[in-house]
């Protein structure tokens, strides 16, 4: 290098990029919020409608959306401080808190026991969750749909080793129920409307009287933390991009077909599935959060035992 900086000496260069890094830092801190998102329910139909990125630009906020496959990989992002603020099913932040993950839980939506169904093929012998015993299931390890087999299984006085669990990514978990390499397929919409639209998909059984399939809104402690107001106009938002998709589903329908790519038949089967209204979380919340939690430490899925309020925020209802 050939300019004067370059010629300082070295502990003095070390110092002048290190506060360059940290000055570059407190701007991005500042100045953009990183959104973990799946590509579907309110946030992907708030992303297409520009709406909190508007809000928040007001306040000199910039939004980068960052997608992930699935609530784990979402919270795993969260974890390493990749994103701010996501939204996932049940069991994700159940793994994300024992795994050391600094979230807080700021909201939830109403729940949706009908969006995360156990599906078998059309002309599967399997004809109860009994007769899962000894076959191969698919699901996304660590997912919402991952205590719905938990709790369907118990029901049945099916023991979970009995069950061969298949950890597959919603994308090699419906090419696995295609080939016929798995025998069931526990999944949430929109692949669950995906595969019984499209591929004629029998439901054996969904959350309905034994998960309530919350979808929650979490936020990393340190940012939540450092700028509640941020939080405040986001959940304002989320709840009125909610609102306004429950009020017009069509368009709703409209503006997220493009985003999946899928048939619009599909795409309004999933809708009509979801629940509407976000709200603060409360403890009632909570306390299902933590039947989780302790179900998922008895079967040693998760390596200690967890109090879910350490993730609560202050001021809990």
């Amino acid at each position: 290098m050939t300019t004067r900086f370059a010629r300082l000496p070295h502990y003095v260069m070390a110092l002048c990029l290190a506060l360059l890094a940290c000055a570059c830092a407190t701007a991005q801190d500042a100045g953009t919020l990183r959104i973990g998102y799946q590509k579907y329910g309110t946030l992907t139909i708030l992303k297409a409608l520009g709406s909190l990125d508007k809000a928040l630009g007001e306040q000199g906020i910039a939004i980068k959306w960052v997608e992930f496959p699935a609530g784990p990989q979402l919270l795993e992002g969260l974890n390493v401080g990749s994103i701010d603020f996501g939204t996932v099913g049940e069991a994700p932040p159940i793994f994300a808190q024992a795994a050391g993950a600094p979230l807080v839980y700021v909201g939830n939506e109403p729940p949706a026991p009908e969006s995360e169904a156990i599906l078998v093929p059309h002309d599967s012998p399997i004809r109860s969750v009994a007769d899962l015993r000894g076959k191969k299931v698919a699901l996304n390890k660590g997912s919402n749909v991952h205590y719905l087999l938990v709790k369907h299984l118990e029901k049945a006085g099916v023991a979970y080793r009995d069950v061969q669990v298949a950890y597959l990514t919603p994308a090699d978990a419906r090419a696995a129920f295609e080939r016929g390499s798995v025998d069931a397929w526990v999944i949430w919409d929109p692949f669950q409307a995906a595969a019984e639209q499209q591929l004629g998909a029998r439901v054996l059984a969904d959350g309905r009287g034994l998960a309530n399939n919350y979808q929650f809104f979490l936020a990393s402690r340190d940012y939540f933390q450092r700028h509640p107001q941020v939080i405040e106009t986001l959940l304002k938002e989320i709840r009125r991009g909610d609102l306004w998709a429950r009020d017009n589903q069509q368009a709703s329908v409209e503006l997220l077909q493009p985003v999946l790519g899928l048939e619009r038949p599909v795409v309004e089967l999933a809708a009509r599935r979801l629940a509407y209204g976000v709200e603060p979380v409360t403890r009632e919340v909570l306390r299902h959060q933590q039947q989780i939690a302790d179900a998922f430490h008895a079967l040693k899925l998760i390596p200690r035992k967890l109090d879910v309020q350490q993730a609560s925020p202050p001021g809990l209802r």
